[in-house]
């Protein structure tokens, strides 16, 4: 009996040895792997450009240095790239990818053509929130805001398709501040829309500053573009006599609209996320990866280079403001219905 306990114990002993408790994600190795990140935009906007820099650095943050490769997904103003992602990628923590944030809310707002549920899947966190605002051509006319509210005809924005933040936004504003808007939605990325103002074919866009500044920047530098609004809660230090869209608001119904419909949308303008079903562990590697690689030297240096900002937020505090979403107030809810339809 007592040689019985002994060797159970040995036994036991080899086995702890032998197997890590719990599986620890300092003991996953990715080497020789290569990871995708799906990028649900064409190359050369926001989405794109911040992911190629972060695939860049963020394999030295990774166990075992895996190769870190983007795939373009463009497609309905991101929804594809997330449909993927929930439906077909492998949640085997060799996948993850970004979307604009705004395509939550078309889940929220039971809009066609979502084929996920937000609060499922593994979010990785965000590289720095969006700060929205309007850009309009200088062949417009339209030079301030007080201009346009009192134009005459509708002014044409661009748009890449319902739930993206160049629909969206414009989408709110246009009832939020009475402002004559025609959306012209369907651009395979901001790239075509950019080509398309400079054409004459639209007048300018809604989008973040942060991709304007830097796809735009020969157009601002010329004056051939100018930034006649800002959607934020406060102005940018970049923008300090852009008027703030917020401020415009004569309603309570009208400023909740801005509130929720963009001011919160642009937190999460840009998240990273991994199939439902990652392995927790996994889904470890990968925030803790991306949080390192926010504070690598090199990749801010690259990011200051590209006039990129970075103000991350981890995955659990995405995890958490996603959850919020669903909790709205009905009749808000309702408003925002009709007007993002």
């Amino acid at each position: 009996m007592r040689w019985g306990i002994f060797y159970l114990l040995i036994i036991a002993v080899e086995f702890f040895i032998a197997v890590p408790i719990g599986h620890a994600a300092s003991d996953i190795s990715y080497k020789d792997a290569v990871i995708r990140i799906i990028v649900g935009a064409p190359p050369g906007g926001r989405l794109d450009t911040y992911s190629r820099v972060i695939a860049r650095h963020m394999g030295t943050h990774v166990p075992g240095s895996p190769t870190i490769i983007i795939e373009n997904m463009p497609g309905a103003g991101t929804l594809l790239a997330a449909n993927y992602l929930y439906k077909v990628a492998k949640p085997d923590g060799l996948t993850f990818g970004t979307f604009v944030g705004n395509v939550i809310m078309r889940q929220v707002l039971g809009q066609p053509g979502v084929e996920f549920d937000a609060r499922r899947f593994e979010w990785i966190g965000t590289v720095s929130p969006g700060h929205a605002v309007c850009i309009l051509t200088r062949a417009s006319g339209i030079t301030s805001l007080e201009k346009w509210m009192g134009s005459k005809k509708p002014v044409k924005l661009g748009g890449t398709g319902p739930g993206s933040n160049t629909d969206d936004i414009p989408k709110i504003l246009a009832p939020a501040l009475g402002l004559p808007i025609q959306l012209v939605t369907g651009y395979k990325g901001t790239a075509d829309i950019r080509q398309a103002a400079e054409s004459g074919e639209l007048d300018g866009l809604c989008v973040t500053w942060e991709a304007i500044k830097t796809a735009w920047r020969k157009q601002l530098e010329s004056g051939d573009v100018n930034v006649v609004l800002q959607a934020m809660p406060k102005a940018h230090l970049d923008l300090p006599k852009v008027p703030l869209a917020i401020e415009y608001a004569k309603t309570n119904e009208a400023r909740g609209l801005i509130q929720i419909g963009v001011h919160d949308q642009s937190v999460l303008i840009q998240p990273y996320a991994a199939p439902p079903g990652t392995p927790k562990e996994r889904v470890q590697v990968l925030r803790k990866a991306l949080v390192d690689t926010m504070k690598d030297k090199q990749f801010l240096a690259e990011a200051e280079k590209a006039d990129l900002e970075v103000d991350p937020l981890g995955g659990e505090e995405v995890q958490k403001i996603v959850a919020g979403l669903f909790k709205l107030e009905p009749g808000l809810v309702s408003k925002l219905k009709e007007f993002l339809k």
